[in-house]
């Protein structure tokens, strides 16, 4: 396994990009607008997804404000089998709180845990994950 991302909701994107990209240094990786689930995600950071962890910038076009407290989204962890991850996980002690399948709004499949103190940690099987 490996760290993919760490995702936060942002309440203005172009503010969001503009301190990650101008202010951070980090380059902007992709985006992508949802319209039937209105949102769009923008990936940011030092290097290519396939090498470096990097940030998803979630932005929830109805929503401009979020207190810190609900801010924090999710880690999200490559497996080969997301279906077979979230077995071992249950087996281990582990609370999955989303099954594993297809994304809504997408194809990729994912799944989420829980940890102790219900932090989500989201499992992406791994070849599935649509890129731009």
């Amino acid at each position: 396994m490996r760290v993919l991302h760490t995702m936060i909701r942002v309440g203005d994107l172009d503010r969001s990009l503009k301190f990650y990209t101008d202010v951070l240094g980090m380059k902007l990786l992709r985006r992508k607008e949802y319209p039937d689930g209105k949102f769009t995600l923008a990936f940011v950071g030092y290097g290519p997804e396939s090498a470096h962890a990097v940030i998803e910038l979630t932005y929830n076009w109805d929503t401009h404000q979020y207190d810190l407290g609900n801010g924090y989204g999710h880690v999200a962890l490559e497996v080969d089998d997301v279906y077979k991850a979230c077995e071992d996980i249950r087996k281990r002690g582990g609370k999955v709180t989303r099954e594993a399948g297809p994304m809504k709004h997408g194809s990729t499949v994912i799944a989420f845990v829980e940890d102790p103190d219900g932090y989500k940690i989201e499992l992406i099987q791994k070849g599935t994950q649509a890129r731009n």
